[in-house]
């Protein structure tokens, strides 16, 4: 059985415990407060069960003090996206965790060689960036900074796949890492199409859902591609990118958004409003598709 020290509390945190778990790994939860590890231990136990099967156990303790780190496998930092906490949890780390112990960060934005910069165990220390929710989202990225050990790297993407995950090596500690700079632009088009009035909101989630975003649950693009035909992606390009959108700047339906504080559900309200009834609505559908489409996906 692996054992896996998953350091923060929250919703993170809590999915990450949470499939290590439901994959039968000995996990501990580690938290500023007791009372906090424990509600993460409860929370992160039931989003075990929903996947099925007997889970692993998953111990509760506060981090300041705790002596469990002999026979960790894996320790993943999810607290809260501060540079700084970020920094300086990673240098309590540094001198905590056994040698060889590879520490991994969730960070989905800050490169982890500057969360690791000047740690004398820089070698071990990886972003192992999930994507939310975590315990249902098979993808984990396990990106090298400019420090970390190939080989060590190596051994998490493997200890990854063989807890049900389905990482990908990052091998240049570049901004977004893989996917989100994928999903970025993306995002970045597809806003820029709601500005210029050629789709609405709901316009784009339909065109991505039920055309390549459908063929996608499958096969990834370059796959596809290389199903349908490369000449055509060429030709394509040649009359495409040219007028595809370069902003460096957010677009301004992001910028309205966010200059009014609609950020979406959390606030009540995006580019719609959601009652509390209508959001976790929303959100059990949600999850209902993304197991059903995990199942699939095998």
């Amino acid at each position: 059985m692996a054992r896996i020290i998953v350091v923060g509390t929250g919703i993170m945190g809590c999915g990450i415990a949470a499939g290590f778990a439901a994959a039968g790994a000995g996990v501990a939860l580690l938290g500023r407060r007791p009372e906090a590890a424990e509600r993460a231990r409860v929370q992160a136990l039931e989003l075990a069960g929903s996947l099925g099967g007997a889970a692993g156990p998953v111990e509760a303790a506060v981090l300041d003090g705790w002596q469990g780190w002999d026979g960790a496998d894996l320790v993943i930092e999810s607290v809260s996206e501060d540079l700084a906490v970020k920094q300086a949890l990673f240098a309590q780390l540094d001198a905590l965790v056994p040698a060889g112990v590879p520490i991994g960060s969730n960070s989905s934005g800050y490169p982890i060689s500057r969360i690791a910069g000047g740690l004398a165990t820089r070698a071990r220390m990886f972003g192992t960036h999930y994507f939310m929710p975590a315990h249902l989202v098979p993808l984990v990225e396990v990106v090298m900074g400019a420090d970390s050990d190939a080989a060590l790297a190596a051994r998490v993407v493997e200890l990854f796949a063989a807890h049900g995950k389905k990482p990908v090596l990052v091998r240049k500690d570049i901004p977004g890492f893989l996917a989100n700079r994928i999903q970025h632009a993306l995002m970045r088009e597809a806003l820029a199409l709601i500005d210029e009035g050629v789709a609405t909101f709901d316009d784009v989630d339909l065109a991505v859902r039920y055309s390549f975003g459908f063929r996608y649950a499958a096969i990834g693009p370059m796959l596809q591609k290389e199903i349908s035909g490369w000449d055509s992606v060429y030709q394509a390009a040649q009359e495409i990118y040219p007028s595809l959108s370069n902003t460096a700047v957010a677009p301004e339906c992001l910028a309205a958004l966010y200059r009014a504080g609609r950020y979406g559900i959390k606030a009540g309200g995006g580019y719609r409003d959601w009652t509390p009834e209508q959001a976790r609505e929303l959100k059990e559908g949600y999850e209902r598709r993304l197991q059903a489409a995990f199942k699939i996906l095998g």
